[in-house]
C-alpha cells in the first residue's frame, strides 16, 4: 500500500512558505514518486505470483526421465552382479568343505585300518607290488586296490555278531566311487559255512575273491559299503626305507616283493585322491572320467606314481598341473575335482 501523507517539509510548503510554482513542483514531484512506488510494488506482487505458479506446475523433462532410468539400469545391473558372484563364491564354498569333510572322513577310517594291519610274513596281503605266494598286485595300472588283515572290529555274517578280527579292502567300483570291505573273521570255523583268520599259504584272492577282483561275485562276503562317493581316483605307494635316509617310491624292490613282504621295509603308505562333487560330475561323460584317471602315458591324466616322484607331495603336485592343463574338457568340470594326499606311518 501507497503511503499518500504528505510530510513535514511538503506541509510547511503547502501551507504558504514557498511561492506557488514551487508549491506545484513538489506536488508533481511527490505524485511521481508515489506511482513509482505503486509500480514496484505491483511488479513484486506478478513476479511473486509467477513465481508460484511456476513452482507449483514445474515437472520433469525428458533428458531428466533417461538419466534417472540409465542410473537406475545400472545400479540393479551392478547388484545383481554382486549377488551373482557372491552366490558364486558360496557355492565354490560349501564344496570345498563338503570334498574336505568327505576327504577326511575317507583318510581317518584308512588310519584305522592301518594303524591295526596285521603286519607278519606268513600271513596273506593283497597290495601293490606283491607277488606268489602272496596275492598278487602287481603294479596296479589306473586306479589301485589293496586287502589286508586288521584287527579292526568287523561284523561276521550271517549271524551279525562281531569280531574282533577282519579283512579290509579299498578299492573303486565301476561306479568311479570308493569302496571298503570289511569282513569279519573268527578265530576258528564254528560251522560248514564259517570262515577262519588265514595264513599262508590261503590266499586273499582266492578264498575273498571281491576282494581282489571287481568282476568277482561278493557271494558268500558281504558287498562292500561305499565310504567315499565323490572319490573316482585312488592312488597308494611307498615310503621305503633303505639305509640311513627314506626313499619314496616301492620300485626299489622290483619284483621280488620284498616292499610289502611282512612291511618290514614300508615305513609308511602314502594315499592320494580325487574327488569331484556330483554338479561337477554330471557335466562329464563316463570316458570323460575315464580319461583323467588315465595313466603315466596320457599328459592330462591323474597318472600313477612313478620313478621320478621321489619327493614329498610330488605326485599330488603333478596331479594339479595336469588338471590345470586339461583344456578339452568342461573347465566348471574341471575346477571341481579335489585332490588330497596322507601319509600312514606304519609301526612295527
Amino acid at each position: 500500500m501507497v503511503d499518500n501523507k504528505p510530510s513535514a517539509v511538503e506541509s510547511a510548503v503547502l501551507s504558504g512558505s514557498v511561492s506557488t510554482a514551487e508549491r506545484n513542483a513538489l506536488r508533481t514531484a511527490h505524485t511521481t514518486a508515489n506511482a513509482l512506488r505503486t509500480a514496484h510494488t505491483t511488479a513484486n506482487q506478478i513476479h511473486s505470483s509467477t513465481l508460484k505458479r511456476r513452482g507449483c506446475s514445474r515437472g520433469f523433462t525428458l533428458a531428466e526421465l533417461l538419466v534417472t532410468m540409465g542410473v537406475l539400469v545400472l545400479l540393479v545391473f551392478l547388484f545383481t552382479q554382486l549377488l551373482t558372484s557372491a552366490a558364486t563364491i558360496i557355492t565354490l564354498g560349501h564344496k570345498r568343505m563338503d570334498a574336505d569333510s568327505e576327504a577326511r572322513q575317507v583318510f581317518d577310517r584308512m588310519a584305522l585300518d592301518f594303524a591295526q594291519m596285521v603286519k607278519r610274513s606268513d600271513v596273506d596281503y593283497f597290495a601293490k607290488n606283491t607277488i606268489p605266494p602272496n596275492s598278487e598286485g602287481g603294479l596296479m595300472a589306473g586306479n589301485d586296490q589293496i586287502a589286508f588283515y586288521s584287527s579292526a572290529p568287523g561284523y561276521y555274517p550271517p549271524t551279525g555278531s562281531q569280531s574282533p578280527v577282519s579283512l579290509v579292502a579299498y578299492r573303486v567300483n565301476a561306479k568311479r566311487q570308493l569302496e571298503r570291505m570289511g569282513v569279519g573273521l573268527v578265530w576258528n570255523a564254528v560251522s560248514p559255512t564259517d570262515i577262519p583268520v588265514v595264513f599262508m599259504p590261503l590266499t586273499i584272492s582266492a578264498t575273498w575273491p571281491s576282494a581282489t577282483d571287481l568282476t568277482a561275485s561278493p557271494t558268500p562276503e558281504p558287498r562292500a559299503e561305499v565310504i567315499g562317493p565323490d572319490v573316482f581316483r585312488f592312488e597308494y605307494y611307498y615310503l621305503v626305507r633303505t639305509g640311513t635316509s627314506p626313499f619314496l617310491g616301492y620300485y626299489p624292490c622290483g619284483v621280488s616283493g620284498c616292499v610289502v613282504n611282512g612291511w618290514g621295509s614300508v615305513a609308511a603308505i602314502v594315499v592320494d585322491i580325487a574327488l569331484i562333487d556330483p554338479k561337477s560330475k554330471v557335466l562329464l561323460s563316463d570316458q570323460d572320467i575315464a580319461t583323467i584317471i588315465g595313466n603315466t602315458s596320457t599328459t592330462n591324466s591323474l597318472a600313477d606314481f612313478g620313478t621320478l616322484d621321489t619327493q614329498p607331495g610330488k605326485l599330488l603336485n603333478k596331479w594339479q598341473n595336469r588338471l590345470n592343463g586339461i583344456t578339452t574338457l568342461p573347465r566348471p568340470a574341471i575346477s571341481g575335482i579335489r585332490v588330497y594326499e596322507r601319509y600312514f606311518y606304519l609301526t612295527q
